[in-house]
C-alpha cells in the first residue's frame, strides 16, 4: 500500500469513528473537503495546511492541561508538552532569526492581546512596583493597584486605520485594543495611497504614543521596517509588528532586509495558518529584554496551552525551514504580481496601483458595485474572496468598496503565474457582468444584485477546469 493509500485509509477510519458518534460532524468535514476543493480560494488569510500538520492536532496531546511555561508548569506530567512547546519555539528562533519564541497564543488575536500587556508590564507595572520599594505584586495595596490602573489607563497607541489596510487589533475602537489605550491611527498618502513616513513621524511626534504598531492586513506594499524604528525610537516607543499575514513572505526570505520586521522590532506577534502555511494559532516573537514579560502570557491573558496545536506549529515550522518552503513564498509574491497586472490590463483599478506582496487590493467602484455585491456575485461563480474596506471607503466596513485578494492558498495548489492570469480575466468577467438592482423605495441596493447564468455558468466551468489541473490533497480519497 502506498503512503497515499494509508493516509487515505487512515481518514476513512478516522471519519467513520466520528460517524458513529455524530453522523452530522462527519459528513461536514467530509463536505468541508469537497467544497475546498471545488472553489477558488483567494481569501488572502486563508490557505491550506499540509496531511503532516493536519495530523498532528488530531492527537491526544489536546487531553493535557499545562499552563505555565517549558519547566515551570502549574500542572504535573508535562514533560512531553514541555518538549513539544520547545521544539516548535526553537524553530521559530532559527526560523526567523529571533532572540525568544512563545508559541502558546490560540490565535493571532490573542497574540496579539498578550503582546500589548507584555508591553504594559515590562515598560509600566515594572517601573511602578520598583517605586513601591520591596513590595511582591501580592503585596500590593488597592492604593497601589490604583496607581497602576491609572498609569496603565493614560498609555497611548498608534496602529494602522482600518480602511487604510490596518487590523481591528492595531487599535481599532470596538476592539478590546482601542479601549485598552488611548488610540490613534495613522493613514495612507491620499494620492498614491501608500504609507507616508514623514507624515507617520509628525504625527508620532504630536502624539508621544507609547506603542507604534506596524504591519497590515489589507495593504498590498512592503513596509520599511527600518524607518518605522527611526520614528519608534525618536518618539522612544515600542516598535511592535503584526506581521500574521506576511509571516510566510518573512520565513520564505522573501522580504529581507529592512523589509524584514524582526530585526527592527521589540515585539513580533503572528498568526501561523495564512502564509506560514501552519495550523490555526498564534505566536510571538521578542527581544530577550521583553521575554520574561510575555512569558506571563499565562496566566496574563492565556490559559492553558492548546498542546495538539504547539505540535502541529512544530511540525508547520519545520516544514518552514526547507528550500521547499522558500520557493513556495517566492511563488506567491509572483503569483499576486501576475494576478495584479492581470487585473490591471484589464481596466480594473488596484489599491495603490499594484502590489509587492500577497495581497491584492481591488476596488470595484469601477464596475458599480460594492464589496458585498462583488464577493457575492464571484461566490456563486467559484471564487471565494471577502469584501474589505479601501482608503477612504465610502461604503462603510460592512459593505465596503473593495474585494481583498490573495494568493498563499492557490500557491500551495501549485497555480502558477499563468494561472492567475486566467483567474483575473475570470474576476474581471463576472463583476463586468454584474449588476446592482434597487431597494423597495427604487434607491440602488448596496447587497442585491443580479447575475446572468450565462456568465455564471462560463466562470464555474473555467474554475473547474483550473481546479482540475491543480487538485487538492491529490491522492486523498475519501470515498
Amino acid at each position: 500500500m502506498s503512503d497515499l493509500e494509508s493516509i487515505s485509509s487512515a481518514y476513512r477510519t478516522l471519519l467513520g469513528v466520528i460517524e458513529q458518534v455524530e453522523p452530522r460532524i462527519a459528513q461536514a468535514t467530509r463536505q468541508e473537503l469537497t467544497d475546498q476543493r471545488a472553489s477558488l480560494k483567494l481569501i488572502a488569510s486563508e490557505n491550506y495546511a499540509s496531511l503532516p500538520v493536519l495530523a498532528t492536532m488530531g492527537t491526544w496531546l489536546s487531553d493535557k492541561y499545562a499552563e505555565g511555561t517549558v519547566g515551570h508548569r502549574f500542572y504535573a506530567g508535562c514533560q512531553n508538552v514541555d518538549t513539544v512547546e520547545a521544539v516548535a519555539a526553537e524553530h521559530a528562533r532559527e526560523l526567523f532569526g529571533a532572540e525568544y519564541a512563545y508559541v502558546q497564543p490560540h490565535s493571532g488575536i490573542d497574540a496579539n492581546l498578550t503582546a500589548y500587556w507584555a508591553i504594559l508590564a515590562h515598560k509600566v507595572e515594572t517601573p511602578a512596583l520598583a517605586e513601591f520599594g520591596a513590595k511582591g505584586v501580592a503585596e500590593l495595596s488597592e492604593a497601589d493597584w490604583e496607581t497602576l490602573r491609572h498609569r496603565f489607563g493614560e498609555q497611548r497607541l498608534l496602529g494602522m486605520s482600518l480602511d487604510a489596510g490596518g487590523h481591528l487589533t492595531h487599535g481599532f475602537r470596538p476592539n478590546v485594543s482601542g479601549k485598552m489605550f488611548h488610540q490613534r491611527s495613522y493613514g495612507t498618502d491620499p494620492n498614491t495611497e501608500l504609507l507616508d513616513y514623514d507624515a507617520l513621524a509628525a504625527q508620532a511626534r504630536e502624539f508621544r504614543p507609547l506603542v507604534i504598531v506596524a504591519g497590515y492586513s489589507a495593504y498590498p506594499r512592503r513596509v520599511n521596517f527600518a524607518k518605522m524604528r527611526e520614528i519608534a525610537d525618536e518618539v522612544g516607543a515600542v516598535l511592535m509588528v503584526d506581521m500574521a499575514h506576511f509571516a510566510g513572505l518573512v520565513a520564505g526570505k522573501v522580504f529581507t532586509g529592512d523589509e524584514d520586521p524582526v530585526p527592527f522590532a521589540d515585539v513580533v506577534t503572528t498568526t501561523t495558518h495564512k502564509s506560514l502555511r501552519g495550523p490555526r494559532g498564534g505566536m510571538i516573537l521578542a527581544t530577550g529584554e521583553y521575554a520574561p514579560s510575555v512569558d506571563r502570557g499565562c496566566p496574563l491573558v492565556l490559559g492553558g496551552p492548546l498542546s495538539h496545536v504547539m505540535a502541529a506549529k512544530a511540525v508547520a515550522l519545520a516544514e518552514a525551514r526547507t528550500a521547499e518552503f522558500r520557493t513556495y513564498a517566492q511563488n506567491v509574491a509572483d503569483n499576486a504580481k501576475a494576478l495584479a497586472e492581470g487585473l490591471l490590463r484589464r481596466d480594473a483599478r488596484l489599491v495603490t496601483g499594484g502590489t509587492d506582496n500577497h495581497i491584492v487590493l481591488l476596488d470595484v467602484r469601477n464596475f458599480g458595485l460594492t464589496g458585498r455585491q462583488a464577493e457575492s456575485a464571484l461566490l456563486e461563480s467559484g471564487i471565494v474572496t471577502n469584501r474589505n474596506s479601501v482608503p477612504n471607503d465610502p461604503n462603510g466596513a460592512w459593505y465596503t468598496t473593495g474585494i481583498r485578494l490573495g494568493t498563499p492558498a492557490l500557491t500551495s495548489r501549485g497555480f502558477t503565474t499563468s494561472d492567475m492570469d486566467e483567474v483575473a480575466g475570470m474576476i474581471v468577467d463576472v463583476l463586468r457582468s454584474t449588476k446592482p438592482t434597487t431597494t423597495s423605495t427604487g434607491a440602488p441596493s448596496k447587497a442585491k444584485y443580479t447575475l446572468p447564468e450565462q456568465a455564471r455558468e462560463a466562470s464555474l466551468t473555467a474554475a473547474d477546469t483550473l481546479l482540475a489541473a491543480h487538485p487538492l490533497y491529490p491522492g486523498l480519497d475519501l470515498s
